[in-house]
């Protein structure tokens, strides 16, 4: 009999809810839980983890198949089973939820894009700057990014709880359905025109980028506008919460004076 197990799985960086066993995972998949990552014991091809690849594929989740090693040395029980998923430790939400609290609240849009950011800390205290800053959600990647988890939440200081967080397969085609809505994007990058000749008022989009690299390139082709952020220090960048939270500020200054609050 198999025994259903909810671990924590600590890494140098993150941490993430671990579900070990072929039952534990297919119950994950069926409860709606949001599942991140599949590993799976590469070449396995019973049907319980024919049934785990297929949930996954359904799902979205992103499967990795991986010698016996690898799964060992994740497991906190020794009893995985050939089979470990790693689930968000929140639920996430729909760009439309996002929308939809705008209506609600009689505002244009304000969602904040996130493009490939890894570090925990830093979504953690963006999606705290979106809802100080009163944005209606934030949307990050499926692949090449952090997920919501522990670290996440305990570093957005509880804003995880208010702040819809929506995860998405694409970021380029979002943002093209987003401008559909009426949604223009801008995007942050040193070279950019410097963010107070921007009129950043309307529905918008801001985008940030990661903390290596910045904005990718097919993203920041799909922004409307390139913004800079004032340097007159040695250093030439900013830690992408720090840009995110410069620059979201600059919106809401620009949204409160064209509405003379």
């Amino acid at each position: 009999m198999q025994e259903n197990k909810l671990e924590t799985m600590d890494t140098e960086q993150d941490q993430t809810l671990l579900i070990e066993g072929r039952n534990a995972v297919i119950e994950a998949f069926r409860s709606g839980r949001t599942v991140e990552k599949v590993y799976v014991l590469d070449g396995c091809q019973d049907g319980p983890v024919r049934t785990i690849i297929r949930e996954a594929k359904k799902h979205g989740a992103i499967l990795n198949f991986v010698e016996k090693d690898r799964l060992t040395k994740m497991s906190r029980t020794g009893k995985h089973q050939g089979v470990i998923a790693c689930a968000a430790a929140y639920a996430y939400s729909e760009v439309e939820d996002m929308l939809a609290l705008a209506r609600e609240r009689g505002e244009d849009p304000f969602l904040i894009l996130l493009d490939e950011i890894e570090d925990p800390h830093n979504l953690g205290a963006i999606i705290r700057t979106a809802n100080i800053a009163g944005a209606h959600g934030v949307i990050i990647p499926k692949r090449r990014a952090v997920g919501l988890t522990a670290t996440v939440a305990r570093t957005s200081a509880g804003a995880l709880n208010y702040t819809p967080v929506a995860k998405v397969t694409n970021l380029v085609k979002t943002m093209e359905e987003l401008k559909k809505e009426g949604l223009w994007f801008v995007c942050a990058d040193m070279d950019g025109d410097p963010m107070y000749s921007l009129n950043l008022t309307g529905p918008i989009g801001l985008v940030i980028g990661s903390e290596g690299t910045g904005v990718s390139r097919l993203v920041k082709e799909n922004c409307d506008f390139v913004a800079g952020i004032p340097m007159k220090g040695e250093i030439t960048s900013l830690n992408a919460s720090v840009a995110g939270g410069i620059l979201a500020y600059e919106i809401v200054r620009q949204r409160l004076f064209a509405s003379g609050k």
